[in-house]
């Protein structure tokens, strides 16, 4: 491969040039104590931040900066960071999937009018993953992905906690009698002790392994936890290897090929990964033109074995999956079902990155002769109530369920749900399947992470722990129960969703990957002809634009003048 000449670098049109505007440039960089010897030459290197004091995911991430920044200075880089805009999952309302798109498009702008060559993307909640992803494919300069690294286990009288399976475990208990009001402030003293994403198998430990499987962050990366001494030397190390890239001019879009993806689903579902990876993944295939559909995640799904024993779907967490040899181990014990040739941000192969990686505990990464289920955790449903899809995650679902019929309980929106859930004279019995309407891309706003359906009080008294629910949101990664999702097209705009009524028959056939509404069409046609659209939520701003472009979510959620990877022009320098 042949190197890039100094002269060649994109920011040598900003600072090389013999002209006014250079000297413009240049002059402004000393004012900054930035002298002519430390960019003459050198490639810029952006440092995308996500850190806020509303994130406390990202919390470590001003210290990581500046590791990235030392890394880069030692390969004979000049780094500069450039804030963005922090996707903090626990506070942002009415969900950070609504700014998803915001994000990409923030990271795309900054590179394409910014004097840079190359960059690393600090970020790990969540929808940060692939917003950041997704706008840097677009741009498409060379990259590398510093993951923000999952936080330390729980803890609680001696018991593992891990991060949001038991809030809702726990939350179910309270909520049925079992523990106490101390327990639980007990149970959230002890749920997050340190920096860091979500320790269980959620969307952010779902993405970043995803994201270092399609080859985007250094081998082991997306495994080390956040606060092991592994995660600065990993911040250096990307620091080191952009600058390499940089001279090499190897870009998202080469490394992110159709073998890639198909690398990074294969992993998600042998992680027991996170549903939404799935709504993330098409929308970051579609950025690297790349056709990506729910159907090849069934595919996929149907012969890859689950092999990581990892909550919600197992018993462990990801600080038991970094010491048991973490990605690498798992993806090595995986590779028969991988593409090894795919190119990765280290310079070498997906196969020799994991060649001679080890397992160290085999109750944490299943072989493939005792795996923990025998094929992936996600499935892909269809039906008249889904003609477009829907998504379960029958890993984490009480197997009973798989097969079941029952009669519709329904709510008009969340509000509704949360008047009515425990009411005691809800008709409701363990056989009902509970239904939310209005939580999709549209209606929720933004799809909020709503799927996972409190189970109603009265029922918990008796012992239910599980039953179907049915809706057009999303659930957080690390939620579990039969929870169908992601239904499309989702009910605010027509979606047959949007025709189900209390008492209506719907039957759940995970085997079969079917979710059908058992009613007459001629009764389904009268109401489709008596259904008005609801009030839109937004009329300016922001969220008037995303109500207007985003895609449903078999689509990826991505707004339609972002998707595709046709080229934007490189800013004029005048």
């Amino acid at each position: 491969m042949t190197a890039k000449k100094p002269e060649e670098l994109r920011s040598h049109r900003w600072f090389g040039v013999k002209d006014l505007r250079s000297f413009g440039h240049r002059s402004r960089a000393k004012q900054m104590g930035i002298t002519a010897d430390d960019i003459g030459g050198k490639p810029v290197i952006a440092i995308v931040n996500t850190w806020s004091d509303l994130n406390p995911c990202h919390a470590h991430l001003r210290m990581r900066a500046e590791e990235v920044k030392r890394g880069v200075l030692q390969a004979g880089g000049f780094p500069v960071e450039l804030p963005a805009m922090s996707l903090g999952e626990t506070f942002m309302k009415p969900t950070t999937m609504l700014y998803r798109n915001f994000l990409a498009m923030e990271v795309e702008e900054l590179l394409r009018s910014n004097p840079v060559d190359g960059a690393v993307l600090l970020g790990g909640c969540d929808k940060t993953v692939p917003a950041m992803i997704m706008g840097a494919t677009s741009m498409n300069l060379p990259t590398i992905f510093m993951p923000a690294g999952p936080m330390l286990r729980g803890n609680w009288h001696g018991k593992v906690l891990g991060s949001g399976s038991d809030v809702w475990k726990y939350w179910a208990e309270l909520r049925a009698g079992t523990i106490n009001e101390r327990d639980w402030m007990e149970v959230e003293d002890g749920i997050a002790r340190s920096f860091g994403t979500c320790m269980t198998m959620g969307t952010a430990s779902t993405m970043a392994a995803v994201i270092e499987a399609m080859g985007m962050i250094l081998p082991g990366g997306s495994s080390i936890p956040a606060s092991d001494s592994g995660h600065s030397r990993l911040a250096a190390a990307s620091g080191r290897r952009i600058v390499d890239l940089i001279w090499q001019d190897v870009k998202p879009r080469d490394i992110l090929t159709a073998e890639a993806f198909d690398n990074g689903v294969t992993t998600a579902v042998a992680l027991g990964g996170s549903t939404n990876s799935i709504v993330h993944l098409i929308a970051m295939a579609g950025r690297a033109g790349v056709a990506l559909d729910l159907g090849r995640f069934d595919e996929i799904s149907r012969k890859t074995p689950l092999l990581a024993n990892i909550r919600p779907s197992g018993a462990f967490l990801m600080e038991d999956f970094f010491y048991a040899g973490g990605l690498p181990a798992l993806l090595a014990r995986l590779s028969g079902h991988l593409h090894l040739d795919c190119k990765t941000v280290s310079g070498r192969s997906l196969g020799q990155v994991i060649s001679g990686a080890q397992s160290y505990n085999d109750e944490v990464i299943r072989t493939l002769e005792n795996p923990f289920k025998p094929d992936g955790g996600l499935a892909i449903l269809r039906g008249n109530l889904a003609p477009d899809g829907a998504v379960i995650k029958h890993s984490a679902m009480e197997p009973r369920l798989l097969k079941h019929s029952g009669p519709a309980v329904v709510f008009a929106d969340y509000n509704d749900m949360a008047a009515r859930i425990d009411n005691p004279g809800l008709p409701v019995t363990p056989d009902s399947v509970l239904v939310l309407k209005h939580a999709g891309p549209i209606g929720g706003p933004g799809m909020p992470e709503w799927g996972q359906l409190p189970i109603p009080k009265k029922l918990l008294a008796q012992g239910v722990r599980d039953m179907v629910r049915i809706s057009d949101a999303r659930m957080s990664g690390t939620s579990y129960g039969a929870c169908v999702l992601h239904v499309a097209p989702e009910s605010f705009i027509g979606g047959p969703l949007a025709l189900v009524e209390d008492g209506d028959l719907i039957t759940l056939d995970v085997p079969g990957r079917r979710i059908d509404l058992d009613v007459d069409p001629a009764v389904l046609a009268r109401r489709r002809a008596a259904w008005t659209p609801p009030e839109p939520h937004y009329v300016r701003g922001y969220g008037l634009l995303h109500s207007r472009s985003v895609s449903q979510a078999n689509r990826g959620c991505d707004y339609d003048f972002l998707e595709g990877s046709a080229p934007v022009p490189e800013p004029e320098i005048h």
